[in-house]
């Protein structure tokens, strides 16, 4: 029989997404919501370091305290920076992170100068339909093809200047999020602040629930995982389970849902742990919560910046399916509500082979039984 689900704190998880999806937060430009995580943890009674750059590392004490696992959560986003005070006003963009100018253009900006803020919007080269007609449709879909327009009186470069602006500046793009009644939620940056709500949810329910997770349990809030680096320097030498919170893809060909947990068997860096996916697997099963299995083929996490980076974990990738990822990106809010349960029960099951006292006499087969030996 199924154990009896975790009870998820739904309306909190709805409010600390909204208010980290109102918090700009492009690679290199995360301070302001390193300071909201590091409040929220405050209010929860979740110890936390915080480091030189701002990647936050929580702690649960656990009942076994010789190894760690954690579940980590990068918190900045794709967005841009000023490339070019162009001659007409307006300013060139490039991309920080990864993602399509086809998505960037029409989106509302903050442009973060030196002294102030300014609101502008992304257009096309040719913008009016009116004046040029069909030539508007034959652009091309490229950075160097689209422009933002402050909301400003900028005629020229010298216009720009006099404003502060310089190539470099930080340009963040509006979230727009919109929650439906049916539980579907639609934004830009639901990756990865839907995780992050999801993440800082099952804290809030380990810590009212007053058990201790079986080893001690870090929650790993990294802030540069759009540009590849995210948990490369993150963990320590105890933590010796690794499970990334990210997006998964829905799209055809691909197994992901918007419900559920979406369990990544492997991505571009290869496959993850087999007895993790193994675990994390039985313990949707046992508690009854939904998921599926899937296999990203143009996709990196933060457990890949783990690995590279040379720690010795079992890592693992659960996913709440989104669709339209790094764009106007929609999942369900149930299945951040299952990301959650699965993070809270994770943190009360046994670690698979924590210690390395006892050497391959305690080293997991990757079949149920033991193979029979050769003869």
């Amino acid at each position: 029989m199924p154990h009896a689900l975790p009870a998820i704190d739904t309306a909190y998880l709805r409010e600390r997404l909204l208010e980290m999806l109102a918090i700009p937060s492009p690679t290199g430009f995360t301070n302001e919501l390193s300071r909201y995580v590091c409040a929220e943890l405050d209010r929860l009674g979740v110890a936390y370091e915080l480091t030189r750059r701002g990647t936050i590392i929580a702690r649960i004490e656990g009942v076994e305290r010789k190894v760690s696992r954690a579940a980590v959560n990068h918190i900045d986003t794709i967005g841009a920076v000023v490339g070019e005070l162009k001659p007409n006003g307006r300013l060139g963009l490039m991309p920080v992170g990864t993602w399509s100018s086809r998505f960037a253009e029409g989106g509302r900006v903050t442009v973060f100068a030196r002294e102030r803020a300014y609101r502008g919007q992304v257009l096309p080269l040719l913008a009016s339909g009116h004046a040029f007609n069909e030539r508007v449709d034959a652009l091309p879909i490229a950075w160097n093809q689209i422009e933002v327009r402050l909301n400003e009186p900028c005629h020229g470069h010298d216009d720009l200047v006099a404003l502060g602006l310089r190539s470099g500046d930080f340009v963040a793009f509006d979230a727009d999020p919109e929650i439906s009644e049916s539980g579907y939620i639609s934004a830009r940056h639901l990756d990865n602040k839907a995780g992050a709500s999801a993440l800082l949810t099952a804290l809030k329910h380990i810590r009212a629930s007053g058990r201790k997770p079986a080893v001690d349990f870090q929650a790993i809030f990294t802030i540069t995982e759009e540009v590849g680096t995210g948990a490369g320097s993150s963990l320590s030498s105890e933590v010796v389970e690794f499970v990334g919170i990210d997006i998964g893809p829905v799209a055809p060909g691909q197994n992901a849902r918007e419900t559920g947990v979406t369990l990544c068997a492997q991505d571009t860096s290869g496959p993850f742990d087999y007895h993790m996916v193994r675990k994390l697997r039985e313990l949707c099963r046992a508690h009854a919560i939904p998921y599926q299995m899937d296999v990203f083929r143009y996709y990196y996490s933060d457990a890949n910046s783990a690995v590279k980076a040379g720690h010795d974990v079992r890592d693992a990738l659960i996913t709440f399916g989104t669709d339209a990822t790094h764009g106007y990106e929609r999942t369900h809010l149930s299945s951040l509500e299952s990301i959650a349960r699965l993070l809270c029960v994770y943190s009360d099951a046994a670690p698979i082979h924590p210690f390395v006292e006892g050497g391959i006499r305690r080293f997991p087969h990757v079949l149920t039984e033991t193979p029979t030996a050769r003869r």
